[in-house]
């Protein structure tokens, strides 16, 4: 009965897959691959697959820069889009000039330099592209997540299938410089529940890669 109702419906809210870091750095870069999820269209539902740097700035307010692709209720459903989303702006920002599609995958990084300027980046035709620049209250160096994330628009019950999402190569870069490493268990890591709304997480390689969709 419980197994019934935990795969009838997709529970509203947020689902987080993936895993963040307790300590802070300065960048992240890693490869997602892009699938087509059920995402209903003209709602709120979303599915992404990112990678964030945040802060938490006590009272209530989280600071932070994710960049990743997206498929969204409102933003030409049935689509994938490369995104970011920053407390700037608060709004998401799609770069439609890079079309994805299921099946690719997409290297992404997110990194600050020694002015505290954080920028999100896409590998696209073989070299760097800047999505965006921000100047956030986040310093020199920010707590780091990795998450494939699923929202469930709370107005209509529905059931939205995840396929798998293959995540890896995820490598972490050091406050103040150096060379970057990979994320692994010697990493003081938070992760999320292996198995929550319908979906399943994989860990392949604690942190550095990693499966996640439906069970």
């Amino acid at each position: 009965m419980l197994e019934s109702a935990r795969t009838s419906f997709t529970p509203s809210g947020y689902h987080h897959l993936g895993a963040g870091t307790t300590g802070d750095w300065g960048g992240v870069s890693g490869r997602f691959s892009v699938v087509d999820g059920s995402v209903r269209p003209q709602t709120y539902d979303f599915l992404v697959g990112r990678l964030m740097a945040k802060r938490d700035m006590g009272g209530g307010r989280i600071v932070w820069l994710e960049a990743g692709w997206a498929e969204t209720g409102w933003a030409t459903p049935g689509r994938q889009h490369i995104y970011t989303f920053d407390t700037n702006t608060n709004r998401w920002q799609f770069y439609d000039q890079y079309a994805v599609r299921p099946g690719d995958q997409v290297w992404l990084d997110i990194g600050t330099d020694r002015t505290g300027m954080w920028r999100a980046w896409l590998w696209w035709n073989n070299r760097w592209n800047l999505l965006t620049q921000q100047r956030l209250p986040l310093g020199t160096a920010a707590r780091i997540e990795q998450y494939v994330e699923v929202h469930v628009d709370a107005s209509r019950q529905t059931k939205i299938d995840v396929p798998k999402v293959t995540v890896d190569n995820v490598q972490l870069r050091p406050a103040g410089g150096g060379p970057a490493r990979y994320w692994r268990e010697d990493v003081p890591t938070e992760t999320a529940a292996g198995m929550r709304g319908g979906f399943c997480l994989n860990w392949l390689t604690r942190y550095d890669t990693w499966t996640a969709g439906d069970c």
